[in-house]
This record gives structure tokens, C-alpha cells and sequence, in this order.
């Protein structure tokens, strides 16, 4: 077999890299295998684009154990935010994309063998925000998961094991004297979103993408965002229209979205965020003037966020509120939602 070229070195036995430039200036790298085809004649197989697809590809024809390169973790992230982020949610993009951010800084040259638990401990360790490093070690244990999948890691994930931070739930309870405080200085259309919130136990951005479309003559239909869980909300128990039943028969069924503002337009998160603060602001001022300081404590407690575990908690039935939440399991809502004690009968 003739040496290789210089620039194919680092490549297996008949595998080649072909550079060229592209008419923008840009570089374009390519990857073939250096085969025979049935008559024994030379032939170049096109292996992707892709290094470590290649290799794979290349071990397929070779039939031998993929190798594995000498890859860092920055490598593979940024490969996990090409093949696998976009697959998500906008806002789980986002958020992973922030937790990236992070884990470059400490990782980004670091080669993936030389990853340990014991790394991974001092990283958690080191960092100022627990929770986002709990957040940030997930993201680095699934992009593990997915580097043994590409067949580019056959170590155990380095990250299994590893003690979390102590995460406390949020807890919250908006009593109905707060929510009465801040839905008096509410505009019209907050008021419409706390109620849909409220009578629907939604996620705030499932309740603002709320359309007519979804009403039924029985059932308010919900795509869930985060988990794509599908709930019909009844519109008629026994006959009768339900309090959220009764809530859109007074709406506008003219503008697409259940929830618009004064144009008509769908009210965005943003807009949701400077008509709720100033709310707020304005029941606790109220509240400071009339000498009631705890009152003005928990109305800036309040986030529009508590109204899910405020459904959450005042349904009697906890399998009932599971079920309107979305959850898979009661556990979920019993431990993170319902925010309220459990009514027991006294001993006498």
C-alpha cells in the first residue's frame, strides 16, 4: 500500500479527505472511502461530511470496530447543538443553548476520555448557581448518551452517579386575597389570561396560543408545549356549562387567539410580562398605603407562573388535578403543584 499524503494521516487505511474551496470563500471538507467496485477497479465511495460519520461509514465497509477519535468535549457539544437541539422546543432550545454557554467555558479543550466523575463533581461544585448546574450536567449526560449512540465514546457515561444539587420546589401559594389584589389593578386582557390560566391549569405559553380553533361545542382542546401531551378540557359536566364553558361564551370569537390584546393581536410572553410586573407594583403599593405589609410581601411573591399550582391545589380530587395538569404520574403534582396541606377531620 503507498503511504498516505500528509493530509490524510490521521485517517484510517483507505480513507481520504478532499478540501476545496467554494466560490464564497468557504472551505468544504469531504470524506471518501477508497474501494474497488466489481470489475476491481478503483472507486471512491463518498462517506458524508462528517468526521466521525465517516468513520463509522468507513468501519461498515471495512467491517471493523468504529474508531474512535481523539475528540474533546467541545466537540461533541457543538455537534449535540447541530444534530440534536434543533429537535426541541424553542424555549428548550434556548435554555440549552445557555447551559452550552457554560459548559464550553470548562470543558470546551477538554478531551472526552479524559472526562471523569470526579471532574464533573468539581464542576458542579464550583459553580455559583445550583440549580443551572444541575441543568447544565443533564444536558452534558444526554450529549454523553448520544456521543455512545455515534459510536464516538464506549465509556460509561461519566456523569452517572454524580450527586445533583438539592433543588427546593417552588412553594408559592397565591391565597385568593392576592390574586383579588393584583386582578383589580389588572388590564382587561391580564384578567382574561389569570382566569383561562386558572380554570385551565395551563402553562403560561400553552394559555397564550390558546385559538378558537381548539373550542368544541364539549371540549377545549390543549397541545401541550413542553410535553405534547393532549388534554380535552370539558366544556359540559352533566349537562351543564362548566365555569370555563361560561368564560368563552363571553368572549370574542372573531380574532384567532382566545387571548389578544386591544388590536386583536396574540398576547406574547413579553406582553404578558409588562401588563403583570405593573400590576403587581401597583396591589402592593395599594396594599403598603392601607398598612399591610404581609399582604405587599405576597403580592410580590406572585408570579403568573403560580397559577398552574393554585388549579393545581384547589381541586379536591388529586388525581383529578393530575390529569388536568398533563402529569403522567400524581406524584409530580403532589409534590411540586399542590401547594396547599391535605384536609384532615380533627380527633374530635
Amino acid at each position: 500500500m503507498r503511504p498516505k499524503k500528509p493530509a490524510n494521516r490521521d485517517l484510517p487505511p483507505r480513507m481520504i479527505r478532499r478540501v476545496r474551496k467554494l466560490k464564497s470563500g468557504e472551505e468544504w471538507i469531504g470524506y471518501y472511502y477508497a474501494g474497488r467496485d466489481d470489475a476491481g477497479k478503483r472507486k471512491e465511495i463518498p462517506l458524508g461530511t462528517d468526521a466521525d460519520e465517516a468513520r463509522v461509514k468507513w468501519a461498515q465497509l471495512e467491517r471493523k470496530q468504529v474508531p474512535l477519535a481523539a475528540k474533546t468535549v467541545g466537540d461533541l457539544l457543538r455537534r449535540y447543538d447541530r444534530d440534536v437541539i434543533p429537535g426541541k422546543g424553542v424555549k428548550t432550545q434556548n435554555d440549552n443553548r445557555k447551559c452550552l454557554t457554560q459548559l464550553y467555558k470548562a470543558f470546551d479543550s477538554a478531551p472526552m476520555d479524559a472526562i471523569t466523575p470526579q471532574i464533573i463533581a468539581q464542576y458542579r461544585d464550583a459553580r455559583t448557581a445550583p440549580v443551572r448546574a444541575n441543568r447544565e450536567i443533564a444536558l452534558l449526560s444526554h450529549a454523553f448518551n448520544m456521543a455512545r449512540e455515534w459510536g464516538i465514546y464506549n465509556k460509561e457515561n461519566p456523569t452517572r452517579g454524580v450527586r445533583r444539587n438539592k433543588e427546593e420546589p417552588r412553594d408559592v401559594y397565591v391565597t385568593d386575597e392576592v390574586w383579588e389584589a393584583l386582578y383589580l389593578e389588572a388590564p382587561k386582557d391580564l384578567r382574561l389570561a389569570m382566569d383561562i390560566a386558572y380554570l385551565t391549569g395551563q402553562r403560561p405559553a400553552d394559555v397564550r396560543k390558546m385559538r378558537w380553533s381548539d373550542v368544541g361545542d364539549d371540549f377545549l382542546m390543549v397541545g401541550q408545549g413542553k410535553t405534547s401531551t393532549k388534554l380535552r378540557i370539558r366544556l359540559h359536566i352533566d349537562g351543564l356549562r362548566t365555569g370555563l364553558g361560561r368564560l368563552l361564551d363571553q368572549l370574542d370569537r372573531t380574532r384567532p387567539h382566545l387571548i389578544t390584546n386591544e388590536n386583536g393581536a396574540q398576547l406574547t410572553e413579553n406582553m404578558l410580562r409588562l401588563r403583570f410586573e405593573p400590576a403587581r407594583k401597583r396591589a402592593a403599593a395599594k396594599a403598603i398605603a392601607n398598612k399591610d405589609p404581609d399582604l405587599a410581601a405576597a403580592i410580590m411573591q406572585f408570579q403568573f407562573r403560580d397559577i398552574r399550582p393554585k388549579a393545581a391545589s384547589e381541586i379536591v380530587s388529586l388525581e383529578d388535578a393530575s390529569d388536568l395538569l398533563g402529569h403522567t404520574t400524581q406524584g409530580m403534582t403532589q409534590r411540586v403543584y399542590r401547594r396547599v396541606g391535605k384536609v384532615v377531620n380533627p380527633v374530635k
